[in-house]
């Protein structure tokens, strides 16, 4: 299931939406997509393994499309299956490409050389940042948001955490957030859950936001909340003016942009 980056480089791996937005943010989804490559025979897995949360995070582009609208920002999603390759992840971390993703075997990625994981890395993972980076070299940002979903249950655990606001070494958006949330928010809130920087999930906060001195925050809905499209849109009116309020919070000049 080898290929060189020749071969795979006509992949489609990102959209830009809503590029010309002027808000205060940038969205990113990097886990948006289902689409697996024809080349990769649907990576040998049966279809419950394909449309899983392990291969996308469910709800999270319908909740991002809807926040893009109200926070008038540019959205940049991922297309294509986490299990492609995950858009969140350096080439070195182990689980860039997972041959095991929660209870799944993913046979299409098991064994593969450094060669055919560099070669994913520059067909996915290269054309994704980099429009990133265009996207925040033509504006003037506020501060940078990317946005995920979590499953209620985990490894036989629920999880009661309903929003999680994460961040890497600048906590400043997180914790407003959070603010903001248990002031007037509805929904059980937290910092650094279900995930944190040591399970390597602030990768393009690091990466986009903290590199150029931009607050950053990574949204954890739990996909319960979000798993349709009318419970996303309700979601996206609920995290917008949130972060608005976060926002005016921490940088009110910036929040009035």
């Amino acid at each position: 299931m080898g290929m060189s980056f020749l071969e795979v480089a006509g992949w489609d791996t990102v959209d830009v939406t809503h590029a010309k937005g002027r808000g205060s943010f940038v969205l990113l989804c990097e886990h948006a997509g289902l689409t697996i490559p024809e080349d990769l025979a649907e990576l040998g897995l049966e279809e419950p393994a394909r449309s899983s949360h392990a291969a996308w995070d469910i709800g999270a582009r319908d909740l991002a499309e809807g926040m893009a609208k109200d926070l008038d920002a540019p959205l940049i999603a991922g297309r294509l299956s986490r299990l492609v390759y995950d858009l969140n992840r350096p080439l070195e971390a182990p689980d860039c490409i997972p041959a095991q993703s929660e209870r799944f075997a993913v046979p299409g990625n098991a064994g593969l050389s450094d060669s055919e994981k560099r070669a994913r890395f520059e067909a996915v993972h290269e054309p994704f940042h980099a429009a990133v980076s265009a996207v925040l070299n033509a504006r003037e940002t506020a501060a940078l948001v990317t946005v995920h979903s979590f499953t209620p249950v985990y490894m036989g655990v629920p999880r009661e955490v309903e929003l999680g606001f994460l961040h890497h070494a600048d906590s400043r958006l997180a914790e407003a957030a959070l603010r903001v949330e248990r002031t007037c928010g509805s929904y059980r809130a937290a910092i650094n859950e279900p995930y944190d920087a040591s399970d390597g999930v602030t990768y393009s906060l690091r990466k986009h936001g903290e590199a150029r001195g931009l607050p950053s925050v990574m949204i954890e809905v739990r996909n319960d909340l979000v798993d349709t499209p009318a419970k996303a849109q309700a979601m996206a009116v609920h995290l917008s003016a949130t972060l608005k309020a976060a926002l005016a919070a921490i940088s009110p000049a910036e929040a009035a942009l």
